[in-house]
């Protein structure tokens, strides 16, 4: 698990605020009505809608907003269209960083995105200037609180249904990593065992990491924290990796 991710732990259970649940509840929504406009209602016949739902179950959005969500495109008179974007770029200390966004005016949204980079010492790229640093990858993230059975037997499930890995350096969950076609298939031979999942989402996993010290820990996190925070984004990958010693002090501060 890359030290961004472990931070954006960090930093869920620190800002458990209103405001933070608010924009949570929006960047769901947000992504619960592309996936019903791009292909229907249903998440039973609709993959991605499902990907969409778990995801904003795994932030405590109601239900009835997740319905609300669906019938604003299904059925509604909702004309506002987004449209699917990354964004890619070098971070501080030469951190690889792609955001991916959902917009209805991707000009506003390229400035915005570009004077974060470039305010933090950085710089937004083309389109694959730092794409190829990463792998897509389907993962499924499992509470290893919530499932009993333990590491190996979830490898073994994992395996047989067709997984490529399974990560375990994470305190909190498991990481079932598996080809982006084959992510649906192995959700379901894992879902009839039973195990059940915080996410299922296709990601971009970093080949190599650029391990930081506490200074560059810090502008790096920085700048990762501002491209979150902006509306129009809905998640940040990055190859930033923070030592356990200087997470520690990142967490004390």
């Amino acid at each position: 698990m890359s030290g961004h991710s472990k931070w954006a732990n960090i930093k869920h259970k620190k800002e458990k605020t209103d405001a933070a649940r608010g924009a949570a509840f929006t960047k769901a929504a947000k992504e619960i009505m592309v996936a019903a406009k791009q292909g229907g209602g249903d998440p039973n016949s609709n993959f991605k809608l499902r990907m969409a739902i778990t995801a904003a179950k795994a932030v405590n959005m109601p239900n009835d907003s997740i319905s609300k969500a669906i019938k604003r495109v299904v059925g509604g008179d909702d004309e506002v269209i987004y449209e699917e974007i990354a964004y890619e770029g070098y971070g501080p200390c030469g951190t690889a960083i792609i955001v991916e966004c959902m917009t209805e005016n991707r000009n506003r949204t390229a400035a915005d995105i570009r004077y974060l980079f470039s305010r933090s010492g950085g710089n937004m790229g083309e389109l694959g200037s730092v794409a190829w640093m990463f792998d897509r990858r389907g993962v499924i993230s499992i509470d290893k609180e919530t499932f009993k059975g333990g590491e190996e037997r979830l490898m073994e499930l994992a395996l047989d249904a067709g997984a490529i890995d399974i990560a375990t350096d994470d305190t909190e969950v498991y990481e079932v990593i598996t080809e982006p076609t084959e992510l649906d298939i192995v959700r379901k031979a894992l879902e009839a065992h039973g195990v059940e999942f915080t996410e299922v989402r296709v990601k971009m996993l970093p080949k190599t990491v650029v391990s930081l010290d506490l200074e560059g820990a810090q502008k790096a996190l920085r700048l990762i924290d501002n491209l979150e925070e902006h509306d129009d984004v809905q998640r940040v990958f990055s190859n930033v990796d923070i030592p356990d010693d200087v997470m520690q002090q990142l967490e004390e501060m």
